[in-house]
């Protein structure tokens, strides 16, 4: 089971924000793995580069994600996404939490929802959250 925001606090404490780092540092990655990429299509993908490093990060976040419940930003912030039993992702969870991730990015009033209330809400669930129900939790030690 998750741990109650209001019983167990430091579960949720600076989620939001290390949420916001963990996306930084996987938006780096991402693009520096397009970037390495790049040369293995013959560089035609440097004519539509934007779309193909979206594709690259949908793939990075639906593997990191599926195999440990955590981006490579998510870890090194100490963070992880566990389902609304406790559980870690599993691939299709990793992809529906994805796909929700950009459906926001798509529609900037869902996106600015999200983050409103990940600053907002105790267990600082953004929309995706709240749909699969998810939750970011301060990895357990």
């Amino acid at each position: 089971m998750l741990p109650a925001p209001e019983t167990h606090p430091e579960f949720y404490e600076s989620v939001a924000s290390k949420r916001l780092i963990a996306w930084i540092i996987d938006l780096a990655v991402i693009i520096i793995v397009g970037a390495i990429l790049t040369p293995l299509t013959a560089f035609t993908a440097l004519f539509f580069f934007p779309a193909f490093v979206m594709i690259v990060g949908f793939v990075y976040r639906v593997m990191t994600l599926a195999s440990g419940s955590a981006t490579w930003g998510m870890r090194l912030m100490a963070i992880e996404l566990r389902q609304g039993d406790g559980s870690k992702l599993e691939l299709t969870s990793a992809f529906l939490h994805t796909l929700g991730l950009y459906v926001s990015f798509a529609f900037p009033v869902i996106q600015l929802a999200s983050c409103v209330m990940m600053a907002t809400q105790r267990s600082g669930k953004g929309v995706t959250d709240m749909i699969l129900g998810t939750v970011m939790l301060n990895k357990r030690h």
